[in-house]
Formats: structure tokens, sequence, C-alpha cells
């Protein structure tokens, strides 16, 4: 482009618009829905983007926030009561355990040393540490035998995250806003809200796109203010300066677009400075939490210093899906809850920061009327072991072979308890749900079909479920398949 007074590449380099993260995740362009079946080379250009996208069949959820514990809450403290555990504490268990630290390994059971009670018209028995869950349990569907099978960390969020426990492959958000798009053009589709204490395990592959293009990656809202970076321009190209570089830059990328027909990557980043200049304003405004009443912030538990980092960031999800974002990800910190020691004082900590502000999520988004169509997941990767690890300091080890996770709204049947694990709490026994159940009904939820929804990749065709033998769960949705 010589004939211009400057190229491309040198007006890139030499202005600065800031918001880098952000507009890189809405980048490139969309692929449509189509079932599985051999590569068929297409006839025009192929486009993404994340307009709304209607599913096949009406869906429940429209929109879906994620609470993922990482680190493996222990759910036979916590959701899961076992009285014959407590009845055999400290006596030797004679069955078979497969340990992830045989280091420190023990075979001495270990009871609870909290106290259960009902909660609700439906007797849904919780842990005291969790005491606020209690408040919505008549909302919430607790799942009692969840199963991965692979007890490490990052093979098992694999499982639960991108539905195999290989690394690569796209994330749950990913897959969604492929598949929806997004009801919101001013804000990113598929949102991460992550810990101060920083990254969980596996990092940011916890919402890459994998194969999809990565339009459909996770944007990253930081813990801390300023919660995204360079939201504001330079005072240099603010206001009518900032408007005449972007509408030069645009004048560029056209041009260079008609010399290059087809070239997808440029016109979806053409899109994305229109996104950049639209959060410059909405961005702000669905962070700021100043607009929220005194009693909605004390509700969340934004006044007490103990919960108001996570409290804040639960707030930040509904204020994102009540302005059409698609999916929300809330994550605690690396090992936030892998209790392998000391989990008489770690557990209780971790709980006293994370209880009060998801009930309150739950009963927020209710009385908006909101939960009707937002699908709350409340979950890890794992749960923990019947027995003693580390006995000078009492710990547990990892457990994925039946575990607790709870759901709420997007057409889950409230004040439910669904499967069990053995008297002890270490297998799932009854109605298990596998990672790739859960994620077909999670799809079933969205009006969308696990066995149809795919992207072809050039070595072949890819999916959420990726040929396991899936079911939905009927037996917690609200109305059966």
């Amino acid at each position: 482009m010589t004939h211009q007074p400057h190229s491309r590449r040198h007006f890139l380099m030499q202005q600065s618009f800031g918001l880098g993260g952000l507009a890189l995740a809405w980048m490139l362009q969309r692929e449509p829905l189509r079932a599985a079946g051999p590569a068929q080379p297409p006839l025009e250009p192929v486009h993404y983007d994340l307009t709304p996208k209607k599913p096949p069949r009406p869906p429940r959820a429209t929109a879906m926030i994620s609470m993922f514990m990482q680190g493996g809450p222990s759910h036979i403290d916590l959701f899961d009561p076992k009285p014959e555990l407590s009845r055999l504490h400290m006596k030797t268990y004679t069955g078979e355990i497969k340990y992830d630290n045989a280091a420190g390994a023990s075979s001495k059971l270990y009871g609870s040393p909290w106290k259960f009670s009902k909660y609700g018209e439906s007797g849904m028995e919780l842990s005291e540490l969790v005491s606020n869950l209690g408040s919505v349990a008549d909302d919430i569907c607790m799942i009692r035998s969840m199963h991965t099978g692979v007890n490490n960390h990052g093979q098992s969020i694999n499982a639960m995250n991108t539905g195999r426990i290989t690394a690569g492959r796209p994330s749950l958000g990913s897959w969604m806003t492929y598949a929806l798009g997004s009801e919101a053009d001013n804000l990113p589709a598929f949102v991460v809200l992550s810990d101060p204490k920083g990254l969980p395990v596996l990092g940011v592959d916890n919402w890459r796109n994998g194969w999809l293009p990565s339009i459909y990656q996770g944007t990253v809202v930081r813990p801390t203010e300023p919660r995204i970076l360079n939201l504001d321009p330079p005072p240099s190209v603010s206001g009518r300066r900032q408007e005449r570089f972007l509408s030069y830059l645009q004048q560029l990328n056209q041009e260079h677009l008609a010399e290059n027909p087809g070239e997808t990557d440029l016109e979806a980043r053409i899109q994305s400075y229109e996104l950049a200049a639209k959060m410059q304003t909405s961005a702000k405004e669905a962070l700021d939490l100043s607009q929220e009443t005194a009693a909605t912030l004390k509700r969340y538990g934004i006044d007490n210093p103990e919960t108001k980092d996570y409290a804040s960031r639960c707030l930040i999800a509904r204020r994102l899906v009540e302005r059409g974002v698609r999916f929300v990800q809330i994550y605690t910190g690396n090992q936030t809850w892998d209790h392998h020691s000391n989990i008489g004082k770690l557990l209780p900590a971790v709980c006293g920061k994370t209880d009060q502000p998801a009930a309150a999520l739950v009963a927020d988004l209710k009385e908006r009327g909101l939960l009707d169509t937002t699908l709350v997941h409340w979950g890890g990767e794992m749960g923990r072991l019947p027995v003693i690890e580390n006995e000078k300091n009492i710990g547990r080890d990892h457990n994925t072979y039946g575990f607790s996770m709870w759901l709420a709204g997007g057409g889950i049947e409230g004040g439910k308890i669904h499967g069990a694990t053995d008297e002890l709490g270490h297998r799932a026994v009854s109605d298990i749900v596998n990672h790739y159940d859960y994620h077909a009904t999670l799809l079933h939820l969205f009006g969308l079909d696990h066995n149809s929804l795919n992207f072809q990749q050039p070595t072949g065709v890819g999916s959420l479920v990726d040929g396991q033998e899936a079911r939905i769960v009927e037996e917690i949705l609200k109305h059966p398949v």
C-alpha cells in the first residue's frame, strides 16, 4: 500500500487503542453448526461471529454461571453426610483405595468433624460449613454421584471443563459461544473472573478455545481494580481524535481486505475495533458495583473483608448475564480446595469466603427473574477420600470416583438430591453422572444436541462429548425429555 501516506503496519505500530486481550477474544470468525459427517469444501468464504444463534430446540437456559472450585472440595465434609463413616472413625479400612499421594496415605477412616443439618422443605442435608447454601436448598439440585475416574488435578479438570482428560480441547464456554453466540454486542460472550491468589491449575488452558476459532476463547477480567487494563484511551487519542484514528484504520483495513478477499482474520479484526470502542463505556458500567443497593452488597457479603473478593465476582457475574453475556466462569485460586493436610482449618476458611456469595447469587438471580433461564453450577474437578492423609496434620487425598456438585436454575429441578456414593463416600454407586453425562445434559438445557454439535477440523470432526456414550440426566430436569 505504498500509495498511502502511512502503511497499515506503520499505523498499527504508532497508535495504541488498548483492550488487547479483550479484543483478541473476538477477532476471528465463526462457522455455522453442522452435523457430523465427511468434510465438505466450503463453496464460499466461512465467517465466524458472535451474533445470537437460535438452537435447534427451544432452550430452557440462555446463560450460564459456573463457579469452579479448583482443587477438589471435600464432599463428605460438605454435601454428602456419612453416618457409617463417623461410626468407624479412626478404624482401619480394609477395602481397596486408589491414592494419588501414596507417600502420605493412611488406611484410617476419618469421619467428618462438622455437623450436618436438614434445610428447606426438601430437607436437604448440608454441612454447617455451607449453612448459607441451606437458604437456597430448595432451588438447587445436589448431585452426589459425580465421576471422572482420573485422580490428578489436570486431567480431571480437563474432563470437567473440556470433555476429555487430554489437553488442547475447547472449553465449555467456547462450545457455548460457538453454538449460540451472545446477546451482548458490547461485551465479550465468554468471561472469566479469576482469583487474586492466582490462576487455577492449567492456567489459561481452562478457558482456551482449543481447535475452535479463537473468537470463542474466554476473556479474563482481572480480580482487582482496574479489572480491565487500558480501558481508557490515552489522552492524546481520546474523544474526537480517537474517532478519526479508528475511522482511518477502518479505511486502511477495508482497502487491504478488498485486495485480499476471503481473509477472514482481517475481517474479524475490523469487527474487534468496533467492540473495543463500545466496551469503553459498556464494560465500565457492567463492572461498576456502586450502582447496586446497600442491601444487595450486604447480601453478597461485600461489606465483609472475608467474603468481599468472591462476593464481588459473584455480583459481577450476575451483572454480566443480566446484560446478555452467554457464559461466565468464576475461579478460585490455585489448589484452594486441595486439602491434603490441615483440613480442619483450611476447609472452614475457604467455605467462609465462598458460601455466602454463592448462595446470594442464586437468591438474587431468582428474585430478579433470571434463575429460570440462567444455569448456575458449583463444583470442582474432584472430591476427597474418606481416609486420613498425613496423620500428623490431617487432610484428605483426591477422589474422582464419587464426589458432589450442585446445579440451579435453567431447567434444573430444585430441592433434589441425585445419586449416591457408598456408605463411606468413596465411590459413586447409584445414578452415576460421568462428566460427559453432565455435558450432554448442559447442552440439552440450552436446546443443543450433544451428538450433532461439532466442528470440522483438518484431522476430523471434533465435539464436546467426543464419541463417549453420554446420556441426558433426565432425573434432574424440571421437565424430563
